[in-house]
């Protein structure tokens, strides 16, 4: 007799819990956008260094490490990426480096000392901030709240309210932390021996776009 009344309890209680189920509340869904731009306090340069041999490539990638030190570089923000032997040509050693500079180099200083014939090539590899992911959080919650400010002026228009949040969504967005080369203002770095005494190009901090950052939120809230 006691299973029978337990069981009898229990299906009444999943028969309640399904009828909740099914009521659906009157919900208001937006959608809430912000951006900010970010200005950038590190750039990332590849840089190709070249050789008549093994012991040349040696000597011109000592001078390197050199000029970088003596510009405020680190070892520790230097990267080796590659080497490369061309069997075909008298010049046949190259090698590729990745280097970090932020606010503090002189960028004109630097350029004028690496304007060198053994340096094959320099470009921009990458423009970042070192705080990128605080303020993309903060994009993001500026966002949410853009959304909740138009559920409530489109609500009130119609003399209701803003009740609980059922759904809060983040929309995939393809912003890039970084930006590209090619967002240098007045000039790219080519890919060719640089000749910045004579053209005057300015590669500080300042020539540089801002990052720039948007993020989409859509949510749901209950009418009140």
């Amino acid at each position: 007799m006691k299973l029978k009344h337990f069981l009898l309890i229990g299906f009444f209680t999943l028969t309640s819990f399904a009828h909740a189920q099914e009521v659906k509340k009157n919900a208001i869904e937006v959608t809430g956008v912000a951006e900010m731009e970010v200005e950038p306090d590190e750039i990332i340069f590849s840089i190709g260094i070249k050789g008549d041999n093994k012991n040349d490539l040696a000597a011109n990638e000592k001078k390197l490490f050199e000029i970088l030190k003596s510009n405020g570089v680190k070892n520790e923000d230097i990267k080796f990426k590659s080497m490369y032997q061309n069997i075909y040509l008298k010049k046949t050693f190259t090698k590729g480096f990745q280097f970090k500079v932020d606010k503090r180099t002189d960028m004109g200083n630097l350029f004028e000392n690496l304007n060198q014939k053994w340096v094959n090539s320099i470009n921009i590899a990458e423009i970042k901030n070192t705080k990128i992911a605080d303020f993309r959080k903060t994009v993001k919650i500026n966002a949410l709240r853009v959304a909740k400010e138009k559920a409530d002026y489109l609500l009130e228009s119609i003399g209701k309210k803003t009740g609980t949040p059922l759904e809060i969504v983040e929309i995939e967005d393809y912003t890039s932390d970084t930006i590209l080369p090619a967002a240098y203002k007045s000039s790219r770095v080519s890919n060719m021996q640089l000749e910045t005494a004579d053209t005057g190009v300015d590669y500080s901090f300042e020539n540089i776009e801002n990052i720039k950052l948007k993020y989409s939120i859509k949510t749901k809230y209950e009418i009140l």
